[in-house]
């Protein structure tokens, strides 16, 4: 097939909604100018922790063209997960990051963008291209951003007027021109609601995280204890930390996903506090079998949830 790069624009785009995606844009494979400094900073000031992977294939983090040969353009897409029900119920129960509950996104995603990778190579050709979901140092939201689907919140989040920030992204990148969508505006303005909510302070500057000092980073992240400068400080989040998300205003336009896979498992829902504490390798394989949770391991969750206990 040989048509113009935005007729192949418009089939991909009906492609990915078709497969289940909430929205998909496209960018140019250029080098992220903007970004470069950004993150030479943050990393020279170690805020990535002992996240060291963070450190690694800095060039490739900030060229596309390196990670796939004459690559002309980044095809991001968004799936929501924003769930029919918050789990706990009750406000001092241990909570899990929402993005957790169900199915690791992973697969989820990875599977979809097979799948409209294969569409591509049926519908239009010899196209070469790979499929990323966290599995290469791609800077998934500079690309969203590049590709008009939202912009980066002061919590360094991605920010979609529709539906908020509760969205897994993924990306393919093509030796394919299409024709790109071009960023949108900055609609934070003045709030600082992220800023003042983060109970660890890890917030340090409007569109600026300390990832060493976030709550995410404490519970999944860090292998080593968890300092006890910031016990008590944790809201009982005990695997990953949704605070800035739920005071942002934008997520009154969250609505429930429509994603069967990141439905929570029927027994996570009936946990309780003293379950959490009383937790079994049996029972932790159970619920968490192909969820994100299962990276912390069964001895990583025990420890957040006694460093969540009162002394």
């Amino acid at each position: 097939m040989n048509l113009p790069a935005y007729q192949y624009t418009q089939l991909i785009k009906a492609k990915a909604t078709e497969l289940g995606f909430d929205f998909c844009g496209v960018a140019k494979a250029d080098f992220l100018e903007d970004e470069a400094p950004r993150l030479e900073t943050w990393l020279k000031n170690g805020m990535h922790g002992q996240m060291n992977y963070m450190a690694n294939h800095f060039d490739k983090r900030l060229d596309p063209r390196l990670l796939v040969d004459d690559a002309k353009s980044v095809i991001t897409v968004l799936l929501n997960y924003y769930p029919e029900q918050k789990l706990p119920d009750e406000k001092d129960d241990l909570k899990l990051s929402k993005y957790a509950y169900g199915t690791d996104y992973h697969f989820v995603i990875k599977d979809k963008l097979k799948d409209l990778l294969a569409y591509i190579h049926d519908e239009i050709g010899d196209v070469g291209g790979r499929a990323f979901v966290d599995s290469a140092p791609v800077m998934d939201k500079a690309w969203a951003k590049r590709a008009g689907l939202g912009w980066v919140g002061k919590h360094t989040n991605l920010i979609n007027r529709e539906m908020g920030s509760f969205f897994f992204i993924g990306e393919l990148i093509l030796d394919l021109e299409l024709e790109p969508d071009g960023p949108i505006a900055d609609y934070c303005g003045t709030c600082t609601r992220c800023i003042d909510a983060c109970p660890t302070d890890a917030i340090v500057g409007p569109y600026v995280v300390d990832g060493s000092k976030c709550i995410s980073y404490f519970t999944i992240e860090l292998k080593d204890a968890i300092p006890e400068d910031v016990r008590g400080k944790f809201d009982n989040w005990m695997f990953g930390c949704d605070i800035c998300q739920d005071v942002c205003p934008w997520n009154r336009f969250a609505r429930p996903h429509q994603t069967p896979a990141f439905d929570p498992h029927p027994e996570l829902s009936a946990m309780t506090n003293t379950d959490w504490v009383d937790i079994t390798e049996e029972v932790f394989r159970e619920i968490f079998r192909r969820s994100a949770v299962k990276r912390t391991k069964l001895e990583g969750l025990k420890r957040n949830i006694a460093f969540n206990q009162p002394k």
